[in-house]
């Protein structure tokens, strides 16, 4: 199958026979692709190559056979985003999170925009934080595992913005004591629901959330990105 044109961000890229790349792409159209980029690993195709670099909105035409699709042409579309430093870790852990929570060839178009939204995001002013709290919810929601934040699981309650609760993942939220080591304010859960940010400790009770409900996904594997960016905080 022929697609041309094809809105696409690289999200991974290694080293393919001997001048080939093995590139992972989110496209709007048919989600996340494996494309064999030939010969750009070669002294003439350094242009090309550049034009494959992570954070690049791309149109690609590809060839699709099977599993795998081969890349016949890419064109850079618009400005490239520069992500440097925090921004940048934040940026790889999004590619890292759509790698490893998405299948090949499912199409997920709302998950395509986002994943623009949140890289722009990152380029600006907003809070890398609460960039990525978002970007993680609306990942959830796009594969079908989407938070239940706002009512309680066992009664059907909305959430107390003054009370205290855990979130089980099979589950949902429960109401549980302050005291509790996983437990969360009412008002930051609603604040992820209803996307106004938190002050910084319920940014970083929501990150501790985020992280079991995708380590739960994982299989209760861990993310290389969760190493890096503890790496980076540490030598601070």
């Amino acid at each position: 199958m022929r697609i041309e044109q094809q809105s696409a961000y690289v999200l991974h890229a290694r080293p393919y026979r001997e001048t080939s790349l093995l590139l992972e792409c989110l496209t709007r159209e048919h989600g996340r692709l494996g494309v064999v980029a030939r010969g750009v690993r070669g002294e003439r195709s350094r242009l090309r190559r550049a034009q494959l670099e992570p954070f690049q909105p791309l149109a690609l035409d590809l060839l699709l056979r099977g599993e795998l699709a081969t890349l016949t042409a890419v064109e850079t579309v618009g400005t490239p985003l520069r992500l440097a430093g925090d921004a940048g870790l934040a940026g790889l852990y999004l590619n890292e999170l759509v790698v490893r929570l998405t299948e090949r060839q499912d199409p997920l178009p709302l998950l395509f925009d986002v994943y623009g939204q949140t890289l722009v995001r990152l380029a600006g002013d907003e809070s890398l934080a609460w960039s990525l709290r978002r970007f993680e919810r609306d990942l959830l929601e796009a594969i079908g595992y989407g938070l239940q934040l706002q009512y309680e699981s066992d009664s059907g309650e909305p959430l107390e913005p003054g009370a205290h609760y855990r979130y089980l993942v099979e589950q949902g939220v429960v109401r549980c004591a302050p005291g509790h080591a996983q437990a969360l304010r009412g008002s930051d859960l609603l604040a992820l629901a209803q996307d106004q940010p938190p002050d910084r400790a319920g940014l970083k009770s929501l990150r501790d959330l985020m992280r079991e409900v995708i380590r739960f996904h994982l299989g209760g594997a861990e993310l290389r990105a969760w190493r890096v960016l503890a790496l980076a905080v540490s030598r601070r």
